[in-house]
């Protein structure tokens, strides 16, 4: 009897975490089509939500990690870091079932209190990344030039805005999780784009303002994997603000992590919910 080789999309996630194949020999992985560290993740999480709506998502999880589209694999993984470096701080995590009423992801508690975590990735489409160095065409596009640091942060706030309508009938504390991927891993790499640069402290700064309008979203944390932080023109910073900066050479951790509070939450972190996001930062 002919026997089927395994799935293309083994290799491709295998490659995004950098490992090669030869390295991962187990045949349940390789039907599945997952690298060895997915799968103990994924293990990790199917092992600690024992209840029947994290499995049924759990199973799906994996289809999604190895679908054709970027987008779709970059938001499953991203799903599935934030749930086990929950995991790993100490607190009980539930996948919430899926239904055509957008809900958050995690259901999660500590320290005898909930609270709920959307997580949400931008990848970004093939043409957006070929924006010049200098962001738009001034020849197609009136007015002044912006960067790409700019229009990245745009972009952030109309992500924030989007997810704040979903999240807005919560009661708990609702965290949003922001995973901005590298992009290399985005479009053809062979017309990757230049480096983007961030103000670190002005993306902090208007997402605060923009979060003290929007009373349901209690924090975000946004990991960015491929921005060149721009240096900073002042000593300040904001007291509601949370920020790690590795070094460029790590390709393990995002290159930026920010946690924001937001000021006017209608439902503030406790202390013992704050002391987690910390860790994961």
């Amino acid at each position: 009897m002919a026997r089927f080789r395994p799935r293309t999309t083994f290799r491709l996630a295998a490659q995004l975490h950098g490992e090669q194949p030869a390295q991962v020999p187990a045949w349940k992985r390789e039907e599945q089509g997952l690298s060895r560290s997915l799968h103990e993740r994924w293990s990790t999480l199917h092992r600690h939500c024992s209840d029947q709506s994290s499995h049924l998502r759990l199973n799906r999880l994996v289809r999604r990690l190895t679908h054709y589209d970027c987008g779709v694999r970059e938001s499953a993984l991203a799903e599935l870091e934030l749930a086990t470096q929950l995991i790993r701080t100490g607190i009980h995590v539930t996948f919430l079932p899926e239904s055509q009423a957008r809900t958050a992801d995690l259901e999660c508690r500590v320290g005898g209190g909930r609270f709920f975590v959307e997580v949400t990735t931008m990848v970004g489409s093939a043409e957006r990344q070929r924006l010049p160095l200098r962001g738009l065409d001034l020849d197609e596009v009136d007015g002044e030039e912006e960067d790409r640091g700019v229009i990245l942060t745009h972009r952030i706030l109309a992500r924030i805005r989007q997810k704040a309508k979903q999240l807005a009938d919560y009661c708990d504390p609702v965290v949003l999780g922001i995973s901005i991927p590298r992009a290399d891993l985005q479009g053809d790499r062979t017309t990757r784009p230049e480096e983007i640069w961030l103000d670190l402290k002005m993306l902090a700064g208007t997402v605060t303002v923009l979060l003290m309008s929007l009373r349901s979203i209690s924090a975000v944390m946004i990991s960015l994997w491929d921005v060149e932080p721009l240096p900073s023109k002042a000593g300040t910073r904001l007291a509601n603000v949370e920020l790690i900066e590795r070094p460029k050479q790590q390709k393990i951790q995002p290159r930026v992590r920010i946690l924001i509070h937001n000021p006017s939450a209608a439902s503030a972190l406790t202390e013992w919910q704050q002391n987690a996001f910390l860790q994961i930062l």
